[in-house]
């Protein structure tokens, strides 16, 4: 497998490589190996462990260089640098250049054809020149829901039978937080107020401005909205529509939250809200569910399907409903606590030992 995100990166694609790094061991026999490649020439990488896996890091040159020459040459194999494999997994949406073995590609979604507006220019330019080429080579291709095997089969021409929808997993130790743990937090962060939450890279996708737009028209919330998430791509005119916000004295934006303090988070809010354009799965809405707090979704991509009755679904993004059922929920202290039980009883399947079970599964398919 190549981790390089997992190395790389905090949340997305790297928590993604990093979870069900820590779950594929244990499928491991004796009649198996399990490589994990990665490069790491500044000697700086997060280090990622699994039982009975071998960690191989290239550190004789920088790895962005490959990548360059990826990108520009088709050169060289991936196989010279990480050695010879039945079967190699490319959980970051593309295929390098492979002269041997089968290939495994995870394709979280395909929000960049979509939305190509909403994504980040390079990265755009990068997918849209390679994915193709990559679901031809690909032997079989892993992404996060039936939602998304759908639209791959669509805007991709790929056949049903190629595709392997495998939900992620939540942290099994994801749940609320006592009080002190919670109001130390809130403390620590200054939310002295009642809020509501929406978490999430702050790029076009998550459909933030409509948000505020919707806490603009909120009648009868003495409270705050808070918006936390590492700065993406397109986030200044996010930003700059919080700064002219008639509201903005009650926005607050927390940037990146550190992991050990995000159940707090989720669980201090009275709601969280997350009217997203388009996700391949949505592990924010869920993580909510897990810590207790009520969560209200948009009918968008992959959210019904994965957040099922577990959330309340608002099926058209207009604020004034949106304001309509997020104060219909704040007033109705039973309802809150219907879709809380509602929610926990959700989760529940969600787990990243079977996502991991279920890849492996993929594996020795292909080998077949």
């Amino acid at each position: 497998m190549d981790i390089q995100a997992g190395v790389a990166q905090r949340a997305g694609v790297g928590r993604y490589v990093q979870k069900l790094v820590e779950h594929l061991g244990q499928f491991v026999t004796a009649n198996d190996a399990l490589r994990l490649f990665y490069f790491d020439f500044q000697r700086q990488g997060q280090s990622l462990s699994a039982a009975g896996a071998e960690l191989r890091p290239c550190r004789w040159l920088p790895g962005r260089y490959i990548q360059t020459a990826w990108k520009r040459l088709h050169f060289p194999p991936f196989d010279w640098l990480a050695g010879a494999a039945d079967v190699y997994h490319f959980p970051n949406f593309i295929i390098p250049p492979l002269t041997r073995g089968k290939a495994v590609v995870t394709i979280h979604d395909v929000s960049f054809l979509r939305f190509p507006e909403a994504a980040e220019p390079r990265n755009l330019a990068y997918l849209t020149a390679k994915i193709r080429n990559t679901v031809a080579r690909a032997d079989a291709i892993i992404t996060d829901s039936a939602f998304s095997g759908r639209e791959i089969q669509e805007l991709l021409g790929v056949p049903a039978e190629k595709i392997h929808p495998i939900l992620l997993g939540l942290p099994s130790d994801l749940r609320r937080p006592d009080a002190p743990a919670i109001t130390a937090m809130r403390q620590r962060l200054g939310l002295a107020r009642p809020y509501l939450l929406s978490l999430g890279t702050l790029e076009p996708r998550k459909n933030f401005p409509f948000l505020i737009e919707t806490f603009e028209r909120l009648k009868g919330f003495d409270g705050d909205l808070v918006i936390a998430g590492m700065k993406g791509w397109k986030y200044e005119p996010i930003l700059a529509r919080v700064k002219n916000s008639p509201q903005a004295a009650r926005i607050r934006y927390l940037e990146y939250v550190p992991e050990e303090q995000l159940a707090a988070l989720y669980a201090g809010a009275e709601l969280f809200v997350f009217p997203s354009l388009y996700e391949g799965f949505g592990f924010t809405p869920l993580e909510a569910m897990a810590c207790g707090t009520p969560a209200l979704i948009s009918a968008n991509g992959s959210l019904p399907e994965v957040c099922g009755g577990g959330a309340e679904l608002v099926p058209e993004l207009n604020a004034e409903r949106w304001a309509q059922c997020i104060a219909a929920l704040l007033g109705d202290s039973a309802a809150r606590a219907a879709l809380v039980q509602r929610g926990l009883a959700h989760v529940q399947r969600f787990n990243w030992a079977a996502a991991a079970r279920q890849t492996w599964a993929v594996y020795r398919q292909v080998v077949a």
